[in-house]
């Protein structure tokens, strides 16, 4: 045998150990050897590709991290749409759940598995023959962002499959990527001691890690993954869910080993309850329980809605809770010129986040249960992400405090507020309003609408404040040389911003009606629109009535679209962003 052939053979049992002992530490925790024999195998595996590069594979253990930061995330079509869950809050609506199955699927019998609803990012995984091919986060749920090179650098998802699944020519897998708590923790203690800005919370963490372009810095990341579904497989090997997290596991994915398997609903509310009680103690942040049918046949039968699956439901645990003290109530301007109260607190710390506002909702809301500046509130964050109050604890209540009035102008324009008849909110009646400008621009390019990266909040005060930007149009007439004169942006920076407002020419019409911020509309409406008219020139045209009978818009959404499109200043915006191609 020549001395290449020996190097090739040592190379591919070098890869085939540190591939067996990644899979023993990472996914199922019992690791065989030490880390300075670890360390070891890969020294002599990199020496050897080193000295035969031509040897070099993609899936080599060597070649998770790539040298080269990426430009930009390019979009990803998903085979099978990542849809969301519905949601269960109490056993009672667990029962509902199951009343809903077998309306559907009058005399069968219906088994569950229940698994841990991680908190994390969602994400999906291809692999074609075996190997990793293909990562992309869940996007709007049919269009996510390529992220494989930084997906490559979490050990947890294997680079080649073993087993049946290995020799699939197309497998699709959904997962949660997540970091440990004890990682989070460890994280921020390094990053504060670096005087660098720290991260509220793991799923913050994760996410950031997940999007970061340079792939060296997410792998500098403590991430982890959870792999929980098979969306796609060809030929599919599996005829039920449980069967199919067996497959997973023995094809070297990473499943929670708090996965079970439920015989009927007695058992499902029994997991789900027991999981809430120990839910500190999993090492991980977990939101609920996310229970399936398992029988894949009957997920067929079942089917989804544009929204959720009919199988699944997200059984959501009890809302943390805390007391604190209203130091404040300020009224917040949105992108319609809602004026939205909201109450400023003295921060307190809930399930990991320290809180220091809370929604109000609305004037009626504030009414009925009589909050004041100085009462000291029960609050919650609600599926332990929007704080709100509870309750007033009326026996804390300081002497001299006074009912809340909603303001008659805006706070910001100072044009008169007024509240249209049947609804409970105030409105600002200043369409020139800059506070509403600025919410418009933020909901313009936030990441479901244009996605325009780099276009935050501290950017967008200032193009408003300066004049540089009075309507969507302008963001794509702003130059370098007018970013670069804005505080804490250089020019680098504001390249960057200017060839992510020039992307996001491409997003397509759907995404742009959304982007618009037209009263009633959101990510299903405009995907509706936009599927029944093809182009904004065709909507434009559209009457009433043509546009109400489509089917899930409504007389609603169809009027609030014409007013939009018939009002002379939105005409003529939606006219400049078509010059702007």
């Amino acid at each position: 045998m020549t001395k290449k052939a020996d190097a090739a053979k040592r190379i591919e049992e070098l890869r085939e150990l540190i591939r067996h002992h990644d899979s023993l530490y990472y996914v199922e925790t019992r690791p065989e050897i030490s880390d300075a024999e670890y360390d070891r195998l890969v020294r002599e595996l990199k020496a050897l590709e080193a000295e035969h590069p031509d040897l070099i594979t993609p899936d080599s253990p060597t070649q998770r991290v790539a040298s080269q930061p990426v430009e930009a995330f390019a979009s990803v079509e998903h085979k099978v749409a990542m849809l969301s869950l519905d949601n269960a809050m109490d056993p009672a609506e667990l029962r509902e759940f199951e009343a809903r199955l077998r309306r559907a699927l009058p005399g069968a019998d219906f088994e569950y598995v229940c698994e841990p609803k991680v908190d994390g990012l969602g994400v999906a995984l291809l692999y074609e023959r075996g190997r990793f091919v293909r990562g992309a986060t869940r996007g709007d749920g049919r269009v996510g962002e390529e992220i494989t090179q930084n997906l490559r650098t979490v050990k947890s998802i294997p680079l080649t499959l073993r087993g049946a699944l290995g020799q699939l020519r197309e497998l699709e897998v959904r997962g949660e990527v997540y970091m440990p708590r004890a990682a989070f923790a460890k994280l921020n203690a390094e990053l504060e001691e670096a005087g660098e800005s720290t991260f509220a919370n793991p799923r913050n963490a994760a996410a950031g890690a997940v999007r970061q372009k340079d792939p060296q810095i997410t792998a500098r990341r403590p991430l982890d993954i959870f792999l929980y579904h098979v969306s796609h497989a060809d030929p599919f090997p599996f005829k039920s869910h449980w069967e199919a997290l067996e497959g997973l596991r023995a094809g070297g994915f990473k499943t929670n080993p708090k996965a079970k398997r439920c015989r009927d609903l007695d058992a499902v509310t029994a997991y789900c309850q027991d999981l809430e009680l120990e839910r500190d103690a999993l090492g991980y942040d977990a939101d609920g329980v996310v229970v399936k049918v398992n029988s894949l046949e009957q997920q067929r039968r079942l089917g989804a809605t544009a929204h959720h699956p009919r199988w699944a439901i997200a059984y959501k645990f009890a809302a943390r809770q805390g007391t604190t003290r209203v130091l404040d109530i300020r009224i917040n301007v949105g992108k319609t010129g809602a004026l939205t109260p909201a109450a400023l607190l003295e921060p307190v710390e809930l399930a990991g986040v320290t809180v220091s506002r809370a929604s109000l909702h609305n004037e009626d809301e504030i009414r009925k249960k009589d909050i004041r500046v100085g009462d000291t509130v029960l609050i919650e964050r609600a599926g332990d992400v929007i704080p709100y109050v509870i309750q007033v604890i009326a026996s804390k209540r300081p002497p001299g405090t006074e009912p809340f009035r909603m303001p008659t102008h805006c706070p910001v324009c100072r044009a008169r507020a007024y509240r249209p008849e049947g609804e409970a909110i105030w409105r600002c009646t200043n369409a020139a309003c800059p506070a509403q400008l600025k919410e418009r621009l933020l909901h313009f390019g936030s990441r479901r609408a244009m996605d325009i990266e780099h276009l935050g909040e501290a950017v967008v005060n200032q193009l408003v404040d300066r004049g540089l930007v009075t309507d969507f149009a302008d963001l794509y007439h702003l130059t370098v040389e007018q970013l670069a004169g804005l505080e804490r942006l250089a020019e680098k920076s504001a390249q960057n911003l200017v060839d992510a407002i020039r992307a996001s020419r491409t997003r397509g019409l759907a995404r742009l009606l959304n982007a618009l911020g037209i009263r009633f509309i959101g990510e299903r409406a405009s995907q509706l629109l936009a599927n029944h008219f093809g182009s904004m020139e065709r909507l434009e045209r559209a009457i009433e009535d043509e546009i109400g009978e489509i089917y899930g818009i409504g007389p609603q959404i169809a009027q609030s679209v014409v007013r939009f499109v018939s009002e002379s200043a939105n005409r003529k915006t939606i006219e400049r962003l078509k010059q702007a191609g």
